[in-house]
């Protein structure tokens, strides 16, 4: 005979199409059910190359500085833009927060975008000690977004998050004419 139990989900109001939060029976024993994952595939009329994707990365635990350090910081600016030399992405922007970063980059039509940026953690993650979360966040901008706005929005983050005053005196920040 299996058992049931009761969940009873609470916190935040849900948000549309997620799922109830009414008490269910749930079996023990049973897997909870996966998340989907995302298509990253490009439209058929999209050129890669063209293409510009803001992407977030976030480390775990959160909350904690692990990307924010000197020497941290040089060796990921090393593979960025050792990455970019070798054709692999072409990143315009990217900005270490303590426990997170942001990019703007677009990828070419040979490489596939989740492959590139998962191989590019790992190496991260063993040559410098960084613990990242399991996947990332992506979201590829339409034509009706600026790339100017993006990049503001990400040059401003430390600001937001009240790390510093202005923009400009952020250090963690590379962008390829820098």
């Amino acid at each position: 005979m299996i058992e049931a139990v009761t969940i009873k989900v609470v916190g935040r109001a849900r948000p549309p199409g997620a799922p109830s939060t009414d008490r269910r029976p749930v079996a023990i024993g049973t897997a909870l059910p996966k998340r989907k994952m995302l298509p990253h595939d490009l439209p058929s009329w999209a050129h890669p190359e063209t293409v510009i994707f803001f992407i977030t990365v976030c480390c775990t635990p959160r909350g904690e500085n692990q990307l924010c350090k000197a020497e941290v910081a040089t060796g990921i600016f090393e593979s960025v833009s050792f990455r970019q030399s070798r054709g692999d992405w072409w990143v315009q922007l990217l900005l270490l927060m303590p426990d997170h970063l942001h990019m703007l980059v677009s990828f070419p039509s040979d490489k596939d975008m989740p492959t590139v940026v998962s191989q590019w953690k790992e190496f991260v993650a063993k040559n410098l000690s960084i613990r990242w979360q399991q996947n990332f966040f992506d979201h590829r901008l339409r034509t009706d977004e600026s790339l100017r706005d993006k990049a503001d929005y990400i040059l401003n983050n430390p600001v937001r998050r009240g790390l510093i005053a202005r923009a400009e005196d952020w250090s963690y920040v590379w962008m390829p004419d820098r």
